[in-house]
């Protein structure tokens, strides 16, 4: 699932790397300092990594089974609900 609106170094990045550097960028904008260019750009390219971030975690829970019990003891797994 690739999003062209999200730059190719965002796009390589881990779910962690990506959280991390969106936390920074939020704590720099409500700090309230830089100029005015600096906070919009900082902006857009929290955006871009928030996208990311939804990206990874929509394609960890397709990847998420839950496991039940058969009525004879025995495993079986089948998708997860996530309504």
């Amino acid at each position: 699932m690739s999003d062209d609106s999200i730059p190719s170094d965002i796009r390589k990045m881990s779910f962690e790397d990506a959280l991390a550097e969106l936390r920074g960028i939020v704590q720099n904008l409500e700090s309230g300092q830089g100029k005015l260019d600096d906070a919009i750009k900082a902006y857009e390219r929290g955006a871009a990594l928030k996208r990311h971030c939804d990206t990874k975690l929509r394609e960890a829970e397709a990847k998420i089974e839950k496991i039940s019990l058969n009525a004879d003891g025995g495993a079986k797994t089948a998708p997860l609900d996530v309504d």
